[in-house]
Parts: C-alpha cells; sequence; structure tokens
C-alpha cells in the first residue's frame, strides 16, 4: 500500500461527481483508493495487476498537481508514459519571484504552456510551485529542458527555437504527438514547421492557488 496526499482543493477532481472519477481510477489502474477528506492523504492499494497498480500513485499525484483526470489516465496508454514534476520553489527566490517565473511558464493567455505541448506531445500544467509533465521518456524530457531554460532566464524566442528543433527531430523519428481535444493524447501527422510570432517575455500577474 502506497500513501499520497494532494491539496483539499483537488480532492473534487480525484473524486468527481458522485464519486465517479474516483471509481474510474480504481477500475483502470487496478487499485483500491481510500481518501481521507479531511488532510488529502490517499491509500492506494493494488487490487489486480501488480504493474497496472504502480501506475496508481502516480495517477493520484498527477491530478494533485492540476491535471485533469482524462489526462492523468493516459499514464495508463502506454508503459512508458511518465509523470515527472518540476519543482519551481528551488529555482525561485521569494513569492514575487516564483510568480514572476510562473508568469514566464504559462505565457500571454497561457501560450506559451501551449506551444511547449503542441511541440512536445506532452502534457504541461503549472500549479502552485510545480510544473508538471506527462508524456513519453523524450517528451518529458524535451519539456522538462525548456522549463529549465525559462527559469534561467532564457528569451521565450530562444526557448520556442529549442522546441521547435526538437519537434522536427522527433517528427523524424516518427514521435511526433500532440493533444486531442479534451487532453487525450496520441499520435498524429503534424506540421513540420511552426512560424511563431509572439513576444511574451513581459511579466505575467495571475492569482491562484499556493498548496
Amino acid at each position: 500500500m502506497q500513501h499520497v496526499t494532494i491539496p483539499q482543493d483537488r480532492l473534487g477532481a480525484l473524486i468527481g461527481a458522485g464519486g465517479e472519477t474516483l471509481r474510474e481510477i480504481e477500475d483502470r489502474a487496478e487499485v483500491r483508493l481510500n481518501v481521507d477528506s479531511e488532510t488529502g492523504a490517499v491509500e492506494i492499494e493494488t487490487v489486480g495487476d501488480p504493474v497496472t497498480g504502480l501506475k496508481g500513485p502516480d495517477i493520484v499525484r498527477a491530478i494533485g498537481r492540476g491535471f485533469h483526470p482524462d489526462d492523468a489516465l493516459t499514464l495508463l496508454d502506454d508503459e512508458m508514459r511518465m509523470f515527472e514534476l518540476v519543482d519551481l520553489d528551488d529555482a525561485t527566490r521569494n513569492q514575487n519571484d516564483l510568480q514572476r517565473q510562473k508568469g514566464r511558464l504559462i505565457g500571454e493567455d497561457g501560450r506559451t504552456r501551449e506551444l511547449m505541448e503542441e511541440l512536445s506531445g506532452a502534457s504541461v500544467v503549472v500549479y502552485g510551485k510545480t510544473a508538471g509533465i506527462i508524456g513519453g521518456p523524450e517528451q518529458v524530457e524535451v519539456v522538462r529542458s525548456a522549463v529549465e531554460m525559462i527559469l534561467d532566464g532564457a528569451p521565450h524566442g530562444a526557448v520556442y527555437s529549442f522546441l521547435e528543433r526538437k519537434h522536427n527531430e522527433m517528427q523524424q523519428q516518427g514521435m511526433g504527438y500532440h493533444r486531442y481535444p479534451g487532453g487525450e493524447g496520441g499520435p498524429q501527422e503534424a506540421e513540420a514547421d511552426f512560424k511563431i510570432e509572439t513576444n511574451p517575455d513581459s511579466d505575467v500577474e495571475f492569482e491562484e492557488p499556493e498548496p
């Protein structure tokens, strides 16, 4: 049995209306979930295939870090799909710096985060003090590198050029993935060249829970 604690404001997403999402996770991941609504602690017990059950904790963690349950459940689609977190707190000096860096990661109207998804094929969520990534190993590595570039102060143009180059490399290797509507990801033919004419280097201010 494993234990995961998630922010209380994410318990609703984990459980779903009438417990529907919770039951779907239990059925598909072959686990049993015991949720403490007062503390956000979740007990995860494998009740079926042990290999499938290993994905259970990461599915719960991903939902806890802001992912839609449908995106989190794609971890079951392929044994190579993985969930990874980048701790933004480690790369920022104080609360104001954290907000500034989150603004740079998300971009104006969310465009930077969207481009990371479009050009890598991964799902990306900036929530609280973390940037979460779901995808194949190479997709996750591309997004992690882009996030680290932004946190290190690289101009957005340089980050976009890096993402375009990696996108084209993955396309040539037959690894290009795009997200389908509704958050699901799958193989799809993609355009090889992107023309990005935006400059979201200015700071973006927003209010967001800080669990």
